[in-house]
C-alpha cells in the first residue's frame, strides 16, 4: 500500500477498498477510483500492478494509460513479464501510447532484455519518442533471432530517420527471412534523401510475396525514383491487384508521360479501385494524350471512378 496520505474521503475510502481479501472487491475499487482519480493518485494504481490478482493488475494497467510519468512508465514495463499473458499485452499496448520522450529513460534499459516479447515491446513504446538513444539499440534489434523485435527495430530506426541505419535497413528489406520485416524495411527506407536505396527497393519489387512488393511499389512512388519508372509499369501487370494499385499511384507521383499508355489500359481492369487509381495517376501526369481515353470511361459505373476521370480531365485541361 502506498505511503501517501489522502485528504478526499472518498479517496480514503476507495484505498481501504483496495486492501480488502476478496479481488473482486479490489478491482471493482480501481474501477471506481479511475473514474474520480486525477494523477496525485497514480501510486494506488501503481501499487495494484503488484496485486496477487491478474485482474486486479489488469485493471491497474487499464487505468494508467491516462498518465505518463516515470513511476507509471517503470510500474508498466515491470509488467511486460507478468505471467498473465493478458496483463503482458495490455501493459504492451498501453506503453505503445507513450508520448513523452523523457519516458524513454526507463524503456531504454529494457531494450535488450532477455525476453522477445519484453524487447519488442520496448522498442515499440520508444517509436514514436524519437530519442537519439533508441538508435543503437534500434540496430542492435535489426539482428534479433526473434521477428517481431526486428519489426519493431525497424519501426524506430524509420521514424529516427537517421542516414546510419540506411545499409542496414537495406539489407534487411532484402534478405530477412520473415516477409512482414522485409515489408517493414522496405517502407522505412521513405526517409532516403537520395537514390541509393533504388536498388534494395527493385528487390523488393520482384520479392515472391505481394505484400513486400506493394510496399517497394509505394516506397518508390513517395521517393519519386524516375529511375524506377519501368519497373513499375511492368508491375501494373502484377498477378495481384493490391500491387498494381500501388504502382499506378506512385506512377503519377513520378509525373513521367511514358507510363501514359500503361495507365490507360489499367482503365479497363475490373478492379474499381484499380481504375481509379489510374484515372487520378493520368491526372497527375497532365498529358493530354490521355483524354480520349478518360473521356470514354467517364460513364464508368462506380461513382469513385467517375468522380477520379472528373478530377484527371480537369487537371489536365480538357
Amino acid at each position: 500500500m502506498s505511503d501517501v496520505v489522502y485528504d478526499d474521503p472518498e479517496i480514503q475510502a476507495l484505498g481501504l477498498r483496495l486492501q480488502d481479501d476478496d479481488s473482486t472487491v479490489r478491482r471493482i475499487a480501481l474501477r471506481n477510483l479511475a473514474d474520480i482519480a486525477d494523477e496525485e493518485h497514480a501510486p494506488l494504481f501503481i501499487d495494484a500492478l503488484r496485486d496477487p490478482a491478474a485482474e486486479v493488475r489488469l485493471e491497474a494497467v487499464k487505468a494508467l494509460e491516462a498518465w505518463e510519468t516515470l513511476p507509471v512508465v517503470a510500474g508498466l514495463v515491470a509488467r511486460l513479464s507478468d505471467p498473465d499473458a493478458e496483463v503482458r499485452e495490455a501493459a504492451s499496448l498501453t506503453l505503445a501510447e507513450l508520448k513523452l520522450p523523457v519516458s524513454s529513460a526507463e524503456l531504454l534499459p529494457h531494450a535488450l532484455h532477455r525476453d522477445a516479447f519484453v524487447r519488442a515491446s520496448v522498442l515499440r513504446a520508444l517509436r514514436e519518442l524519437r530519442v537519439a538513444g533508441s538508435l543503437a539499440p534500434g540496430l542492435a534489434a535489426l539482428a534479433d533471432p526473434d521477428a517481431a523485435v526486428r519489426r519493431e527495430a525497424v519501426a524506430v530506426l524509420g521514424y529516427l530517420k537517421h542516414a546510419d541505419a540506411l545499409a542496414s535497413l537495406m539489407k534487411l528489406g532484402a534478405a530477412d527471412p520473415e516477409p512482414e520485416v522485409r515489408r517493414a524495411a522496405l517502407g522505412a527506407l521513405g526517409y532516403s534523401s537520395d537514390n541509393s536505396v533504388l536498388a534494395a527497393l527493385l528487390s523488393g519489387l520482384a520479392d515472391p510475396v505481394w505484400q513486400v512488393r506493394e510496399e517497394a511499389a509505394g516506397t518508390l512512388g513517395k521517393l519519386a525514383l524516375h529511375e524506377a519508372v519501368a519497373e513499375l509499369i511492368v508491375a501494373l501487370d502484377d498477378d495481384y491487384w493490391q500491387v498494381r494499385l500501388r504502382a499506378a499511384r506512385s506512377l503519377g507521383r513520378l509525373r513521367l508521360a511514358v507510363a501514359v499508355p500503361a495507365l490507360i489500359e489499367a482503365l479497363r481492369h475490373s478492379i474499381s479501385n484499380l481504375r481509379k487509381e489510374a484515372a487520378l495517376a493520368l491526372g497527375e501526369i497532365g498529358e493530354a494524350a490521355a483524354l480520349p481515353a478518360l473521356a470514354l470511361v467517364a460513364d464508368d459505373p462506380d461513382p469513385e471512378v467517375r468522380k477520379a476521370v472528373r478530377l484527371a480531365i480537369g487537371q489536365i485541361g480538357g
